[in-house]
């Protein structure tokens, strides 16, 4: 029935030589198209290639179009119940959706694997979707789509360290805004949520191109993980352009006096909302909607900030 299939460019002709990518394309369609009526699959067979932004074409989606095939339910087979609430709550939002795999597959990657990496099952895998058919129309095709699922071992936290920060914070108050524990499941998504809060901590020092990675090291043998925070905090930023949208010459002209953080003085990436907190009387939020834009100009280590105002209707 209508769904996606994905042809990868690849594989090797019988005669030994390649056919050209749209001769391939078109083969491909023409005997899908074949299948569909055989099916009477109402619709018309396309393709899109697919690939990496500025990168090579690695392969080409086809889909039925004319018909729409709609998903009705989402399920799964293989996580326990404790999984499922969370799950089922992902899933939500991708009922009545046109069915289209290779779209699936990344929603299911985005949505369902946090809900297993959240409770320590680091290396839990989701299949490929499984749809079938439940009921057909002249309008449409409502398909249920089945997505099977392999949380593998629950891992533990054997232990935190971290390499490479500088003397910039007292590692206690790195510390603090890790919230990995050991003993505790191995929640990944936690770990990347304690980067960036590590990350804006950096930067209210000026160092807005710190890198932090949580590298895992996983031991199978007795299911625990031990992470190693690694720090490299680059240089520092300072004040740069600064710049009001959204309201009169007056008004700007306020605003710029009222902000304390220099042009040369290294930047403070907690300043913009101790600002806004400042003028919240001036614009406050259920009238105004004010937003923060930082630009970091690498070549010269700046960060210019522009802050837009647009009052709410």
């Amino acid at each position: 029935t209508a769904s996606s299939a994905r042809s990868r460019t690849g594989g090797r002709p019988a005669q030994g030589h390649r056919p050209g990518a749209g001769d391939l394309a078109a083969g491909v369609s023409e005997a899908l198209q074949v299948i569909a009526h055989e099916l009477k699959a109402r619709g018309r067979v396309d393709y899109l290639r697919a690939g990496p932004e500025d990168g090579p074409m690695e392969a080409f989606d086809f889909s039925i179009t004319g018909q729409p095939t709609i998903v009705r339910k989402i399920g799964f087979s293989g996580p326990s119940p404790a999984e499922l609430p969370g799950l089922e709550a992902a899933a939500r939002r991708l009922s009545g959706q046109e069915y289209l795999r290779s779209r699936l597959v990344l929603q299911a990657e985005k949505n369902f694997l946090p809900v297993f990496l959240a409770r320590g099952y680091l290396k839990a895998a989701v299949a490929a979707p499984q749809p079938k058919v439940v009921e057909e129309t002249p309008e449409e095709t409502l398909v249920d789509v089945t997505f099977p699922i392999t949380p593998g071992n629950l891992y533990k936290v054997s232990g935190v360290q971290l390499s490479g920060y500088k003397d910039v914070f007292p590692v206690e108050k790195l510390r603090e805004l890790i919230h990995l524990q050991p003993g505790q499941p191995a929640d990944a998504v936690q770990a990347s949520q304690d980067v960036e809060a590590l990350k804006k901590l950096y930067g209210t020092r000026g160092y807005m191109g710190v890198q932090i990675r949580p590298v895992p090291e996983i031991n199978d043998s007795d299911s625990t993980v031990s992470y190693v925070f690694q720090f490299q905090a680059g240089s520092i930023y300072k004040m740069g352009d600064l710049e009001f949208r959204g309201l009169d010459s007056k008004a700007t002209d306020r605003m710029i006096a009222a902000w304390r953080l220099l042009v040369g003085e290294t930047y403070d990436s907690a300043y913009p909302q101790v600002f806004l907190d400042s003028i919240s009387g001036q614009y406050p939020a259920d009238q105004w909607k004010i937003t923060v834009h930082e630009t970091t100009e690498d070549q010269d280590k700046t960060v210019d900030v522009s802050l837009h105002f647009d009052p709410r209707r």
